[in-house]
């Protein structure tokens, strides 16, 4: 049971980006139509990635076994803790834009969106993870144990870890 509700460590950077363009289509799609139970989509998206990454998200999944491996331009191992952290991010606002709009309605809602999407945006048209930063901020802040993340400090450790020799 643990082995099923874990994030894989080290990430294909690519599938990654991938989720991110996913993401952000659906948010827009969500933002421009107007259509919240959307936010449903989004929001358990985000829940099993953060739960237990790829396996049970179709987005996920998607990235993972289909357009992740297409991308070989973006491929590299980064580490999975931060990545675990930015779908925790993501989980936050579509589950806070999901009770706003269940108690408060669309028009109220749907602003909480635009964070998501310029997060989203970052990653996946860039490859800069606002997530990972803010990770990696808190544990030189001593807010997350360097523990849970020994890898970030040492990105040769994943890159061996994924099979690659690194000497």
């Amino acid at each position: 049971m643990k082995r099923f509700f874990s994030f894989p460590n080290p990430v294909n950077d690519a599938a990654a980006r991938s989720v991110a363009l996913g993401v952000i289509t659906l948010s827009v799609v969500t933002f421009v139509t107007g259509w919240a139970w959307l936010l449903i989509l989004l929001t358990y998206g985000f829940a099993a990635r953060v739960a237990a990454g790829p396996k049970i998200s179709p987005l996920g999944w998607f990235a993972v076994h289909v357009s992740g491996p297409r991308l070989k331009s973006w491929e590299k191992f980064v580490p999975g803790p931060p990545k675990r952290f930015a779908q925790a991010m993501g989980l936050a606002f579509s589950a806070a834009a999901l009770i706003t709009w269940l108690s408060a309605g669309w028009l109220d809602a749907r602003w909480i969106l635009l964070p998501l999407i310029g997060a989203a945006s970052l990653e996946g048209f860039l490859g800069f993870c606002m997530g990972c930063t803010i990770f990696g901020w808190l544990i030189r802040k001593g807010l997350i144990p360097e523990s849970v993340c020994v890898e970030c400090g040492d990105l040769s450790a994943v890159y061996r870890r994924a099979g690659y020799d690194v000497n």
